[in-house]
């Protein structure tokens, strides 16, 4: 018969600071570079791709232009988020199938 020990739970104080270790991480470059311009990678890469090679032609075109910014935005940030849900869903699903395997109770 295997005995395993099981790992007590985190404490409040350990989730307080993760939290505030994921803000500083968002922070930290705000303050650092006050007043820099932070473009988007696609942005940046347009306007290298222009200053190295100004008649570039791109291969595509999009099929949906969003009307404005704020709709861009919009749309991506449903993405992440339906992406994190379904992260989620799957992790919790892999967490469930290994508790009924190993025996132990659901919280």
């Amino acid at each position: 018969m295997r005995h395993t020990a099981k790992s007590p739970a985190p404490s409040g104080w350990v989730n307080i600071l993760l939290i505030l270790a994921v803000v500083a991480l968002a922070a930290i470059p705000l303050v650092i570079r006050r007043g820099a311009e932070f473009a988007g990678a696609d942005a940046q890469a347009t306007e290298a791709v222009e200053a190295l090679q100004p008649d570039y032609e791109p291969w595509v075109n999009p099929v949906f232009e969003p009307a404005s910014g704020e709709i861009e935005s919009l749309l991506f940030a449903l993405q992440a988020g339906l992406g994190a849900g379904v992260m989620g869903y799957i992790m919790g699903r892999y967490q469930s199938r290994w508790q009924n395997e190993q025996g132990e109770p659901r919280d």
